[in-house]
């Protein structure tokens, strides 16, 4: 390899619903705003519907092969964002958005 040659570290695989998702473990964004940021895609595209859970930190964990406190981060960033609520020793829940026009 030459010195001019780059190499990317990612880790993929397939999530719990059969989608092929890849974390860029070299790139400038925090693995927890990547993470927030495929979770709020399933939000977006009704994966996760409103009023119900999405996955606990555990799951997340296991899912993208992350540490509790990067988990942790990306819920905490999807509350910050006002797409998830979370209630203390039942999870976090999708928000219900108004209907646009409403």
């Amino acid at each position: 390899m030459s010195s001019g040659d780059v190499t990317r570290r990612a880790a993929s695989a397939y999530d719990s619903y059969g989608r092929y998702v890849t974390l860029d473990l070299d790139g400038p964004e925090p693995l927890y705003e990547q993470i927030a940021a495929i979770l709020a895609a399933r939000i977006g595209d009704g994966t996760y519907p409103a009023r119900r859970r999405i996955p606990s930190e555990a799951q997340i964990v296991e899912e993208f092969g992350v540490s509790r406190p990067t988990a942790r981060a990306a819920v905490q960033l999807l509350v910050e964002r006002g797409l998830v609520v979370t209630v203390r020793g039942k999870g976090s829940y999708v928000v219900e958005r108004p209907e646009p026009g409403v």
